[in-house]
């Protein structure tokens, strides 16, 4: 199997879970973006930041389906 396609995954399950809180969207987002870039060998900071942005930002935007 392909690591990028279970870096996808992965990705996706955590974010599946959004989180209720601020702080739980950042840890979630900043999570599944450091496992990301870990398992596709990439900068685990980097992919740290661009996963908690990424949530925040989501979650931001699409406020029923994070908040409940």
């Amino acid at each position: 199997m392909s690591r990028t396609i279970v870096a996808i995954g992965f990705a996706a399950a955590l974010l599946a879970g959004c989180g209720n809180t601020l702080g739980e969207q950042a840890l979630i987002g900043g999570g599944a973006g450091a496992a990301g870039s870990l398992l596709l060998g990439g900068d685990p900071l980097l992919g740290t930041a661009v996963g908690l942005g990424g949530n925040l930002l989501y979650c931001h935007f699409n406020y029923g389906a994070c908040y409940y």
